[in-house]
Protein backbone atom coordinates (compact mmCIF):
# COMPACT_ATOMS: atom_id res chain seq x y z
CA UNK A 1 0.00 0.00 0.00
CA UNK A 2 1.62 3.13 -0.66
CA UNK A 3 0.69 6.01 0.38
CA UNK A 4 1.31 9.55 -1.63
CA UNK A 5 4.18 11.71 -0.36
CA UNK A 6 3.05 15.05 0.57
CA UNK A 7 6.33 17.24 0.39
CA UNK A 8 6.61 20.90 0.24
CA UNK A 9 10.12 20.56 -1.14
CA UNK A 10 9.74 21.83 -5.37
CA UNK A 11 11.19 18.61 -7.49
CA UNK A 12 15.10 18.60 -8.78
CA UNK A 13 15.98 19.65 -11.77
CA UNK A 14 17.60 16.26 -12.58
CA UNK A 15 14.97 13.68 -12.46
CA UNK A 16 17.37 10.68 -10.94
CA UNK A 17 17.85 13.21 -8.03
CA UNK A 18 14.10 13.55 -7.70
CA UNK A 19 13.76 9.76 -8.04
CA UNK A 20 16.42 9.39 -5.09
CA UNK A 21 14.45 12.44 -3.02
CA UNK A 22 11.18 10.46 -3.32
CA UNK A 23 12.79 6.59 -2.41
CA UNK A 24 14.28 8.48 0.64
CA UNK A 25 11.32 9.79 1.68
CA UNK A 26 9.23 6.85 0.80
CA UNK A 27 11.46 5.03 3.28
CA UNK A 28 11.38 7.09 5.76
CA UNK A 29 7.88 7.81 6.24
CA UNK A 30 7.23 3.58 5.74
CA UNK A 31 9.32 2.86 8.51
CA UNK A 32 8.24 5.51 11.06
CA UNK A 33 4.52 4.32 9.94
CA UNK A 34 6.02 0.43 10.40
CA UNK A 35 4.57 -0.55 6.92
CA UNK A 36 5.35 -3.99 5.19
CA UNK A 37 8.34 -3.75 2.68
CA UNK A 38 7.21 -6.58 1.11
CA UNK A 39 6.10 -3.99 -1.63
CA UNK A 40 9.37 -1.92 -1.30
CA UNK A 41 11.76 -2.19 -3.93
CA UNK A 42 15.58 -2.75 -3.40
CA UNK A 43 16.36 0.82 -2.70
CA UNK A 44 13.40 1.38 -0.44
CA UNK A 45 14.48 -1.09 1.54
CA UNK A 46 18.21 0.13 1.66
CA UNK A 47 16.83 3.41 3.30
CA UNK A 48 14.22 1.69 5.49
CA UNK A 49 17.48 -0.09 6.69
CA UNK A 50 19.35 2.92 6.87
CA UNK A 51 16.03 4.85 8.84
CA UNK A 52 15.97 1.88 11.34
CA UNK A 53 19.68 1.92 11.91
CA UNK A 54 19.48 5.96 12.41
CA UNK A 55 16.65 5.70 14.61
CA UNK A 56 18.13 3.14 17.23
CA UNK A 57 20.67 3.97 19.85
CA UNK A 58 23.66 3.09 19.81
CA UNK A 59 24.39 0.09 21.54
CA UNK A 60 27.74 0.65 23.43
CA UNK A 61 28.20 3.88 25.08
CA UNK A 62 30.99 5.80 26.19
CA UNK A 63 32.50 5.56 29.71
CA UNK A 64 31.45 8.05 32.24
CA UNK A 65 35.49 9.14 32.36
CA UNK A 66 35.75 9.21 28.78
CA UNK A 67 36.98 13.10 28.45
CA UNK A 68 39.38 12.95 31.23
CA UNK A 69 40.98 9.80 30.24
CA UNK A 70 41.79 10.73 27.19
CA UNK A 71 42.46 14.35 28.43
CA UNK A 72 44.58 12.31 30.59
CA UNK A 73 46.86 10.52 27.67
CA UNK A 74 46.97 13.83 25.54
CA UNK A 75 48.62 15.34 28.42
CA UNK A 76 50.80 12.55 29.08
CA UNK A 77 52.66 12.48 25.73
CA UNK A 78 56.30 12.15 25.92
CA UNK A 79 58.05 15.50 25.39
CA UNK A 80 60.90 13.05 23.23
CA UNK A 81 58.68 12.02 20.31
CA UNK A 82 58.07 15.97 19.76
CA UNK A 83 61.48 16.78 19.30
CA UNK A 84 62.37 13.74 16.94
CA UNK A 85 59.67 14.54 15.05
CA UNK A 86 60.32 18.06 14.55
CA UNK A 87 63.72 17.27 13.81
CA UNK A 88 62.82 14.97 10.88
CA UNK A 89 59.99 18.03 9.70
CA UNK A 90 62.94 20.31 9.77
CA UNK A 91 65.34 17.88 7.45
CA UNK A 92 62.32 17.15 5.04
CA UNK A 93 61.50 20.57 4.79
CA UNK A 94 65.25 21.86 4.34
CA UNK A 95 65.69 18.59 1.90
CA UNK A 96 62.86 19.91 -0.39
CA UNK A 97 64.03 23.18 -0.01
CA UNK A 98 67.32 22.51 -1.77
CA UNK A 99 65.70 20.19 -4.37
CA UNK A 100 64.00 23.10 -5.24
CA UNK A 101 66.69 25.56 -5.46
CA UNK A 102 68.74 22.71 -7.61
CA UNK A 103 65.89 22.71 -9.87
CA UNK A 104 65.44 26.98 -10.12
CA UNK A 105 69.08 26.44 -11.10
CA UNK A 106 68.67 24.06 -13.67
CA UNK A 107 65.93 25.75 -15.14
CA UNK A 108 67.36 28.88 -15.63
CA UNK A 109 70.94 27.20 -16.92
CA UNK A 110 68.92 25.46 -19.56
CA UNK A 111 66.04 27.74 -20.48
CA UNK A 112 67.46 31.26 -19.13
CA UNK A 113 68.69 32.15 -22.73
CA UNK A 114 65.12 32.12 -24.19
CA UNK A 115 62.98 33.51 -21.57
CA UNK A 116 65.71 35.89 -19.22
CA UNK A 117 65.81 38.71 -21.93
CA UNK A 118 61.74 39.29 -22.08
CA UNK A 119 61.67 39.02 -18.50
CA UNK A 120 64.57 41.87 -18.25
CA UNK A 121 63.31 43.82 -21.14
CA UNK A 122 59.50 44.11 -18.89
CA UNK A 123 61.21 45.78 -15.77
CA UNK A 124 61.69 49.40 -15.15
CA UNK A 125 64.99 51.21 -15.70
CA UNK A 126 66.63 51.71 -12.67
CA UNK A 127 65.61 55.31 -11.17
CA UNK A 128 62.18 54.97 -12.25
CA UNK A 129 59.57 56.00 -10.16
CA UNK A 130 58.51 52.11 -9.91
CA UNK A 131 62.11 50.92 -8.89
CA UNK A 132 61.68 53.40 -5.87
CA UNK A 133 58.74 51.98 -4.68
CA UNK A 134 59.81 48.48 -4.99
CA UNK A 135 62.94 49.08 -3.24
CA UNK A 136 60.61 50.92 -0.56
CA UNK A 137 58.51 47.77 -0.47
CA UNK A 138 61.45 45.10 0.15
CA UNK A 139 63.37 47.68 2.65
CA UNK A 140 60.14 47.52 4.87
CA UNK A 141 59.86 43.74 4.30
CA UNK A 142 63.43 43.25 5.21
CA UNK A 143 62.51 45.61 8.34
CA UNK A 144 59.87 44.26 9.82
CA UNK A 145 61.14 40.52 9.50
CA UNK A 146 64.83 41.61 11.21
CA UNK A 147 62.26 43.43 14.16
CA UNK A 148 60.46 39.81 14.25
CA UNK A 149 64.08 38.06 14.78
CA UNK A 150 65.14 40.80 17.42
CA UNK A 151 61.75 40.29 19.54
CA UNK A 152 61.91 37.74 21.94
CA UNK A 153 59.77 34.78 21.29
CA UNK A 154 56.80 33.86 24.41
CA UNK A 155 57.01 30.63 26.01
CA UNK A 156 54.03 28.51 24.88
CA UNK A 157 51.80 28.25 28.17
CA UNK A 158 50.69 24.67 28.63
CA UNK A 159 46.75 23.72 28.14
CA UNK A 160 44.83 23.63 31.21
Amino acid sequence: MNHPIDDTIPPFDDEAREREWQAQERAMRRERLHLDSAGDDARVQRYRMLARALREAPQDSLPADFARRVAAKATSAPAGNVVTDRRFEFILIASIAIALVVAVVAVIALYGDAWLPPISAMLPVPGAMATRWLLAFAGCIGLSWLLAQWQPHGRERPLA
